[in-house]
């Protein structure tokens, strides 16, 4: 299968795909011997590609589930040089990202990898991949609320796509509850944004799980290797 140039370079972890591109435009990549400087190449598992004359070699793919702890960046690199989801894995020699994203101040389910093509699929909104959260909320929600959840808030002018909410708890004396959501699409902040829509603001959140993939076993900030039947059966659900 051909994929483009700038992502098997990135994949091989010689540089982003931004950067990739650069080095593309500058004439400095070679496949099979010649100058490429097209954006958008298509290349094939077996060609030989060379950054300023040293051959670049695939990364093995690998998959991670990190149990991200509040109060970290979900990101490779920040600015501010405060802590990122990188931190824990210092001895991971591949080039690894996140699938998705986690605020700062939430906790949970993080996919980690280098296979791009996965991350892609897990991400799409077509493929209709579920997360499920738990939020505890402000106030103890009426059944209409959580059937509005269910059905759709809107946010920004936009109905949110149908989701399943439950009840796990609620403290009459401390006006608290909580709640399950789960939800498959993913947008900037969608779970806080859909209880603030129905008059319950979210004093914590933690994501449980990614389809059939939870921190069960896992303390905050520990990681563990994805299976390789774990991996088979979310290639699987895409059809890849």
């Amino acid at each position: 299968m051909s994929e483009r140039l700038q992502k098997v370079m990135a994949e091989a972890g010689v540089a982003s795909r931004r950067k990739s591109e650069e080095l593309i435009a500058a004439g400095r990549v070679w496949v099979n011997g010649k100058a490429v400087t097209e954006q958008g190449f298509k290349v094939e598992r077996h060609d030989r590609i060379e950054v300023d004359g040293v051959p670049i070699q695939k990364e093995n793919l690998v998959y991670f589930l990190l149990y991200k702890p509040r109060g970290v960046i979900t990101s490779v690199h920040d600015e501010k040089n405060r802590s990122t989801i990188m931190s824990f894995f210092p001895d991971v020699v591949q080039r690894i990202y996140p699938v998705g994203r986690l605020d700062y101040d939430t906790s949970g389910a993080l996919l980690m990898t280098n296979d791009g093509e996965l991350a892609n699929k897990i991400t799409h909104p077509k493929y209709k991949f579920e997360k499920t959260y738990t939020a505890k909320v402000k106030g103890i929600p009426s059944i209409e609320k959580i059937e509005r959840l269910e059905k759709g808030v809107v946010i920004d002018h936009k109905k949110t796509a149908k989701a399943k909410a439950k009840i796990l708890s609620s403290d009459t004396e401390k006006q608290t509850a909580v709640i399950q959501l789960t939800i498959h699409e993913g947008r900037n902040h969608q779970v806080k944004n859909m209880f603030q829509a129905i008059g319950h603001p979210v004093m914590k959140l933690k994501r449980e799980s990614y389809g059939f993939l939870n921190t069960d076993g896992l303390q905050p900030g520990k990681w563990r290797a994805l299976k390789v039947s774990e991996v088979n059966r979310l290639k699987q659900q895409f059809g890849m």
